[in-house]
């Protein structure tokens, strides 16, 4: 199949380049040409744009998509006043989703997940990185990234997983971080060999020192690192993803701009979540002084159950214009462009001859209006690995 998207204000996701009025000729799941407009040629289908902006698709860096149960229980609960981490403590928050997603089938799992990619396809994010996490049990770890695997193989567009072994501490079992670097570790990875393995540091979760413990047998075992660092308290989680040259540092709320400029003197990418910082506690990281400091920042949704439910990255593009001090060019590049380098699939997240057509038709003639907005879905059309998703 071959697809032309007429007279389009083509955004390409490198934020140094201007929008242009273009013609975009797709062939097969790539890009084959960009032209003036009327230079797109034939083509078995055509799009006209009428100036409406083509970019990217959506690339999310950091979800948490998969889970079972429910926590507006929680949410009530902290509107009354108690803290993410008194909830935690207590056996709420992560726990209460672990003894959901323990009671749930792989099936039901997958059957989920799918649900969840499909409905943030339809709103424009064609690639997505989707966590473990909420099994801790060897057991259940496993079955949660089997159900990912599931779930990436009836999904149009493209899924990273994965495996947080380092989330919150059963507080059931006896000698638990042991038992993850010492046995679920092993078994993850003769199964899913090349998997990122991921840490959360944080009071209440695990320390710096059970994360170095696990990160550096992963390591040993040649996966790449990833790090939650920062979130509420900054106890060296960032510190520990540079010095062990992981993909990323994640979330970063209560870093400095003296860590920040650390981090972005780093190979390490920089992941703001500012969804959770608009759900949990109006606190959000230093985007802008990130930035400033040379750093690769990418956006993501964190999308999970418990402190941020949303999937809409226009949603996340707003907040980071307007709580992270980003510009709006700055801001596509983070959900386009940057996340897919953190990902390792340079060929996406870009409008260039060569990369797969994931793409996204606006119904919006200035990309500001991406910003600008907030709530409701700007998406008229999605190209996923060029074929236009049915309305």
């Amino acid at each position: 199949m071959s697809l032309v998207v007429r007279g389009a204000r083509v955004v390409t996701g490198d934020p140094t380049e201007p929008p242009r009025l273009a013609d975009v000729a797709v062939a097969g799941d790539r890009i084959a040409a960009i032209t003036a407009p009327g230079g797109g040629g034939p083509a078995d289908a055509v799009i006209e744009a009428e100036g409406r902006v083509l970019m990217p698709a959506f690339v999310d860096a950091h979800t948490h998509a998969v889970w079972a149960g429910s926590r507006v229980d929680e949410w009530e609960r902290r509107r009354r006043g108690e803290s993410y981490l008194d909830i935690l403590r207590t056996g709420g928050g992560i726990l209460a989703t672990v003894r959901a997603v323990r009671a749930a089938s792989e099936a039901a799992l997958a059957d989920g997940l799918l649900r969840r990619l499909e409905a943030m396809l339809r709103e424009g994010t064609a690639t997505i990185e989707v966590k473990s996490g909420y099994g801790l049990s060897l057991a259940d770890e496993l079955k949660l990234l089997r159900a990912i695997d599931a779930a990436a193989r009836h999904f149009r567009g493209t899924v990273v997983p994965t495996a947080l072994l380092g989330h919150a501490v059963d507080p059931d079992t006896k000698g638990f971080v042991d038992v993850v670097v010492e046995e679920t570790l092993p078994a993850v990875h003769a199964a899913f060999p090349r998997v990122a393995i991921d840490a959360f540091i944080e009071e209440g979760a695990w320390s710096v020192a059970d994360g170095r413990r696990l990160l550096e047998a992963a390591r040993a075992l040649g996966h790449p690192l990833r790090v939650h660092a920062d979130q509420f308290h900054r106890l060296g989680g960032l510190a520990l993803a540079v010095e062990l040259g992981a993909r990323s540092a994640d979330h970063l709320e209560a870093s400095t701009a003296a860590d920040l400029a650390t981090l972005a003197r780093s190979a390490t990418f920089g992941v703001m979540l500012p969804g959770g910082g608009f759900h949990l506690d109006d606190r959000y990281a230093d985007g802008r002084a990130f930035l400033d400091a040379g750093g690769k920042l990418a956006l993501a949704s964190n999308y999970n159950p418990g402190s941020s439910p949303t999937s809409s990255m226009p949603f996340v593009i707003a907040l980071a214009v307007r709580k992270l001090g980003l510009e709006v060019a700055e801001a596509i590049a983070a959900v386009t462009s940057t996340p897919a380098a953190l990902l390792g699939l340079p060929d996406r997240g870009r409008v260039a001859p060569g990369a797969r057509a994931d793409l996204l038709l606006l119904r919006h003639r200035d990309e500001r209006l991406l910003a600008y907005e907030i709530g409701g879905n700007p998406v008229d059309a999605v190209i996923c690995a060029g074929q236009r998703l049915a309305a």
